[in-house]
């Protein structure tokens, strides 16, 4: 039956592992090519990096998720009065990304939903996605190194995640049209397209990341702050609730993120891997920059 999922408790069953767990609405017309797609795949479901791997074209705006866990989240529950829509005859997908430079143990990881029926009236709540350009060059005593020029960092993706997952990093520049110069601070600004309400928001970097800020208007007069992550830490990435922000049709929302490639001194999971120009990747040793905000319409 329909209904109003109101809060997410993924339990990773080995966080030693396990890089982040993403639920995924699966509407019922889209269960044909799933089902395919898992019966094409041999062993038990299909590989996907950034979504399903069933989307037709980036769903940047009304993203079709039921939540998330990263290192540090717990349950999510949605405040009083909203909740995420689960049509009749759907299933979802729990897309699991594995960090497996500590090796390849098994893992079984589970979730619950919180759900209520139709009876209650609650305001619909999706996802917006913020994603920016990482472009972080080599330190540069070791930029003489074989991955410190771009064009071969890039074909270093897409090798080890394939063309398409892996032209990400050229297709951000599209939609966040690129003015600035290679840099540990990169940033992208996009327009609300439909009017609503942010009442939570959170940050996702990998392991180079310094910090993280997402914003509303910014420059103006009525710009508003909804997320601001001074010291990222990988370990503890939960959403953040957020006192209501309104957003109209045309507004602006821009997201901010800061790399280093310091931590590589510092971090096991660098050990005995060279610097590379980092892009955005789907690797724990790869990077993004990725605002998330809940949004009731």
């Amino acid at each position: 039956e329909d209904v109003l999922v109101t809060g997410t408790d993924v339990a990773p069953g080995n966080p030693a592992v396990v890089h982040h767990v993403i639920l995924f609405q699966l509407p019922p017309e889209q269960l044909t090519a799933a089902q395919e797609l898992d019966d094409s795949t041999d062993g038990q479901g299909w590989t996907c990096f950034g979504g399903t791997g069933l989307e037709y074209g980036p769903q940047l705006d009304s993203a079709p998720w039921l939540g998330a866990w990263a290192p540090g989240g717990g349950e999510s529950v949605l405040r009083d009065g909203y909740g995420v829509p689960l049509a009749a005859g759907s299933k979802i997908v729990m897309q699991v990304h594995y960090n497996l430079l500590a090796g390849t143990e098994p893992d079984v990881s589970a979730t619950r939903l919180r759900v209520t029926d139709g009876s209650e009236q609650l305001r619909p709540v999706s996802t917006m996605l913020l994603p920016a350009p990482v472009e972080l060059p080599c330190r540069l005593e070791h930029s003489e190194g074989p991955l410190c020029e771009r064009d071969a960092a890039l074909a270093d993706v897409k090798k080890r995640f394939g063309d398409d997952v892996g032209s990400t990093a050229d297709m951000l520049h599209l939609l966040c049209p690129f003015s600035g110069e290679p840099g540990p601070e990169q940033t992208c600004t996009r327009p609300v397209t439909q009017a609503g309400t942010i009442i939570g928001a959170a940050g996702h970097m990998h392991l180079l990341g310094q910090s993280i800020r997402i914003e509303v208007n910014p420059g103006t007069p009525q710009a508003r702050t909804v997320l601001d992550i001074s010291e990222w830490n990988f370990d503890d990435q939960g959403a953040q609730p957020v006192d209501r922000v309104r957003v109209e049709q045309g507004d602006e929302v821009r997201v901010t993120c800061r790399h280093s490639q310091e931590p590589r001194d510092l971090l096991p999971s660098f050990e005995g891997q060279p610097d590379r120009w980092v892009l955005w990747g789907e690797g724990t040793t790869d990077e993004m920059c990725l605002g998330i905000l809940q949004v009731a319409r």
